[in-house]
């Protein structure tokens, strides 16, 4: 029931300098999918009646996959999926099992028409590109590009920094507020722009695409609904008014963000150039203004994020000490092994090759785009990998892996390694190992480089290359050395997921071959020069194994300590 409604006069928009606003990143970079019937370029003409239809289906305002496939005509698996990639974005904590908000699914199928920013290409595409794949619709500017043409070529230039995808996406939200806002508003009686209205509750749904700090609503930040007591009805605002306010909102965000790139303000600087093989971690620490309200340096810490960007012949260990922020993004590395041992909620692997990547334990999403010759290892609860090659993922999931775009020659195979504290971090980030569906992948179409302007994730009908299942024989077990050593106990002292009879017979045999080559050694009656002449041997055999395998990286960190 509509409570009383606040007039133009009443709900006049007001400055809030105690707030910055800022895009949800995680929504943009993890929430797009490349299926025709999720995107709807006419905006509120399709999706308004689609409101309706739904809220007929289900009256409560809860949608489930069968409803939601229903009312698309979608397969039930891509239903399925919708829900699934509007949990992994969603700020709060949902089970798509129990069906989502009809108004953040509106709001997560409107934001299927964002493109992503594209960067100029490189300057002699022509001679990369028997390298690397062609045009890819989710990063157009990388994708004439080989990972290490890009490690190489001081890459930044070649990517859009952390500044100038969030303007980027304010200018989309700037653009479609207002058609966003209508799909959240109620109806009322009144004329014209009077006859929709916002409460507080509706309001908050915009905290899918915005926010303004972790632990405060939209709804606490904005004049029309604070000091409301408790007892009091619904309070409802015009739309246009909201609408004024938001856009307000946004126009300070982006004059804030042009002050920021421009290091005119760089207490809150959340892009520092981390420069080659450097970790960024620069963000404010957390404050609050004198009436408990946040301020900016608090916003600021809730939206860090580490990068560990152009690592090359190196090893790479982050601890849960080492890591700022809820995300990680690791950027253009090349021939180095990369250990990130910590919970966090998402992940994205970008432009790297001939590396390995470890990734502790991920409760929302990894993506993996544009790589080259990598081993992914990762416990997660999904994963994303667009237009890769040569790449083999050692997946702990809870969700079928998804891969989209121009992939080739992909391999997936179960979770292979463990470290003392993995337990712990699946357990925060709620990560199950008694679900893996490391082999239950998704492949969407490939891209379509002649589409990849007007449609956002490049959809085409054309059946994607599948993935192949690694060979057993090739299954080995990946050893993280133990760097908890000295801390408190913990539990993890194996593979947390349970393994298949043929990937663990085959670790069995190989563990037995290895026992009766020792035994056999054992037993040789060799006189002093056969035994060093067998050492020799043995140690140019072992070393040729340890750079054909790819395994001397593992040993660079230690190499250095």
């Amino acid at each position: 029931m509509i409570g009383e409604n606040l007039g133009p006069s009443s709900a006049s928009p007001a400055p809030a300098s105690e707030f910055v606003l800022w895009p949800r990143r995680e929504t943009f970079e993890h929430g797009l999918l490349p299926i025709p019937k999720l995107i709807f370029s006419d905006g509120t003409q399709t999706l308004g009646p689609l409101k309706e239809k739904l809220l007929q289906a289900s009256p409560s305002g809860r949608i489930t996959a069968t409803e939601l496939a229903s009312a698309l005509q979608i397969p039930p698996d891509y239903a399925r999926l919708a829900l699934d990639t509007l949990a992994s974005v969603h700020p709060a904590d949902l089970d798509p099992n129990a069906g989502v908000d009809v108004h953040d699914l509106l709001l997560f199928l409107y934001i299927q028409t964002y493109k992503r920013l594209v960067m100029r290409t490189h300057k002699d595409p022509a001679a990369v590109a028997d390298v690397w794949p062609s045009m890819s619709a989710f990063d157009g500017y990388f994708s004439s590009m080989s990972p290490i043409q890009l490690a190489r070529s001081n890459s930044r230039r070649f990517m859009p920094s952390q500044s100038d995808e969030e303007a980027y996406q304010l200018s989309y939200l700037q653009k479609h507020m207002g058609n966003i806002l209508t799909l959240l508003a109620e109806s009322v009686k009144g004329d014209g722009d009077e006859s929709l209205v916002l409460t507080s509750e509706r309001f908050d749904h915009l905290g899918f695409l915005i926010q303004f700090g972790e632990g405060i609503t939209l709804s606490q930040a904005a004049p029309f609904y604070t000091n409301l007591e408790p007892d009091m009805p619904v309070v409802s605002v015009p739309v246009a008014a909201v609408h004024e306010w938001v856009l307000q909102q946004i126009c300070l965000a982006l004059e804030n963000n042009a002050d920021k790139a421009k290091g005119n303000d760089p207490s809150t600087e959340l892009d520092v150039d981390t420069g080659d093989a450097c970790v960024n971690q620069s963000m404010s620490e957390s404050s609050s203004s004198r009436n408990g309200s946040f301020n900016l340096s608090y916003a600021a810490k809730s939206r860090c994020q580490t990068f560990i960007e152009g690592i090359s012949k190196a090893s790479v260990v982050k601890q849960s000490t080492d890591i700022r922020g809820h995300s990680v993004k690791v950027l253009n590395c090349q021939d180095s092994v990369i250990y990130i041992l910590a919970p966090l909620q998402y992940a994205i692997v970008y432009g790297c090759c001939d590396a390995t990547i470890v990734l502790g334990a991920i409760g929302k999403a990894v993506r993996v785009e544009h790589c080259e010759r990598v081993h992914v290892i990762s416990a997660a609860k999904r994963i994303t990998v667009a237009n890769c090659r040569e790449c083999i993922f050692f997946l702990g999931v809870n969700q079928q892996p998804l891969f989209l775009g121009d992939n080739n020659k992909l391999r997936v195979a179960p979770y292979n390694t463990f470290y003392s504290h993995l337990e712990a971090h699946m357990a925060q980030v709620g990560v199950d190992a008694t679900v893996n569906r490391w082999d239950e992948p998704l492949a969407l179409g490939p891209v379509d480089s002649n589409d990849a302007v007007s449609n956002p994730a490049g959809v085409s009908d054309v059946k994607a290359e599948s993935t192949t299942q690694l060979d057993p024989e090739l299954f080995t077990s990946f050893l993280i050395p133990n760097w908890f050593a000295g801390e408190s106990p913990q539990t993890t002292n194996q593979n947390p997921f349970p393994l298949p009879e043929m990937y663990s017979s085959s670790l069995r045999r190989k563990h037995s071959n290895l026992s009766d080559i020792k035994q056999a050694l054992r037993d040789l009656k060799l006189d002093e020069n056969k035994k060093q002449d067998l050492a020799s041997v043995l140690h140019v055999h072992f070393r040729d194994w340890l750079y054909a395998s790819g395994t001397i990286r593992q040993l660079y960190y230690l190499q250095c300590e």
